[in-house]
């Protein structure tokens, strides 16, 4: 029996077991060509490639929920209360950085609608917020959910694999603030777990997006800061987290996805590529006028993830609460908006449900 045919024995016994090992494969190679974030970007790289290669992969049951929970735990132990203060006695300016980087999306917007995509598929596809969010939202307006799709996870993939080798090779040298976090208390870390574990069952039932991620980080964000905590994960802990996360990424991609409407996906590159370039000023600006550190308000700023984005500035031993916070506002100003402002365009511009022309000439 060849490798090919086992394979595909295993693929039919259980859908999802080559994930996990083209992840484990992906992320260890990762991890000796000193890849930044490798057992994510790695894992995500070699699940792709495997579904490009034609084998039949799915993602990890409940993997990428196990991966969040993890990894909201361990983000959130890095807030403490004199970063609060900080964040806090910059939150005007803070705000006013994220509304400006959401205006980016309108560079998406315009291109596709040059293009003769409907409104709402242009509008989806260039909103910064998470894939199944997007389609979710698209699938109510008559958007094109494949074009959606596509547009949100090249967005990611671009984002995932170019912002942490980017600022690894430009910063890794560089010097910012020290965050150093003591090792893991069994007792404390049992406690998050199973509060934050509780609340994202809570956020789930509600259909919060990110409910793992999102309930995790803030029970830990609330106790880290309401008892001073100094603790940490266990090693190895965050690692897996990023290895499951980054093999439920990488099922997003294959040969189909690539080959999908090109010039679409070109357009979409160019807009991801324009709106990081615009966020440099924006971050150069706010850290003159705050004092606070360029390159964490540039990563906060970036159409990337919570998780993604937190870990690039963890492993830079930039601020990562900073990067955090302005990842998780992004976030929500975009869940919370982008469905009213998307109506309110509509009934100003006359476009109907599927983003075409309510009345044509």
């Amino acid at each position: 029996m060849t490798f090919g045919s086992l394979a595909d024995l295993a693929a039919r016994c259980r859908p999802w077991i080559l994930t996990p090992l083209a992840g484990a494969l992906g992320g260890g190679l990762a991890q000796l060509l000193g890849w930044p974030l490798p057992w994510m970007i790695g894992a995500l790289v070699g699940v792709a490639t495997l579904r490009c290669l034609g084998c039949p992969s799915v993602a990890i049951p409940n993997g990428v929920k196990l991966g969040q929970w993890i990894l909201g735990i361990g983000i959130g132990l890095h807030f403490n209360r004199a970063v609060l203060e900080q964040i806090l006695a910059h939150l005007g300016l803070v705000l006013l950085g994220t509304l400006l980087t959401l205006l980016t999306c309108t560079l998406g917007i315009t291109l596709h609608r040059r293009a003769g995509e409907s409104f709402a598929t242009a509008y989806f596809a260039s909103m910064p917020g998470g894939a199944n969010e997007m389609v979710n939202l698209g699938s109510r307006h008559g958007a094109v959910l494949q074009s959606v799709a596509a547009a949100q996870s090249l967005r990611m993939f671009v984002v995932l694999l170019g912002i942490p080798a980017t600022y690894a090779w430009l910063f890794a040298d560089g010097q910012a603030a020290s965050l150093v976090h003591p090792g893991p208390d069994a007792a404390w870390l049992a406690l998050l777990f199973v509060l934050g574990g509780l609340l994202a069952l809570l956020f789930q039932r509600w259909r919060f997006p990110n409910a793992w991620q999102l309930g995790a980080l803030l029970i830990s964000i609330l106790y880290s800061i309401g008892f001073d905590l100094h603790i940490g994960l266990p090693p190895g802990a965050g690692e897996f987290g990023q290895w499951l996360v980054g093999s439920a990424l990488g099922c997003h991609f294959d040969r189909s996805f690539f080959r999908r409407a090109p010039a679409f996906l070109l357009r979409t590159l160019l807009a991801t590529l324009a709106a990081i370039l615009l966020a440099l000023p924006i971050a150069l600006t706010m850290s003159w006028a705050s004092g606070l550190d360029a390159r964490a308000l540039l990563l906060g700023m970036v159409p990337g993830g919570i998780a993604e984005m937190s870990l690039t500035a963890e492993a830079l031993n930039l601020l990562v609460p900073l990067v955090t916070a302005m990842q998780v506002l992004r976030l929500l100003l975009v869940l919370f908006l982008a469905g009213p402002v998307f109506r309110l365009c509509s009934g100003r511009l006359g476009i109907g449900k599927g983003g075409e022309l309510a009345v044509r000439e």
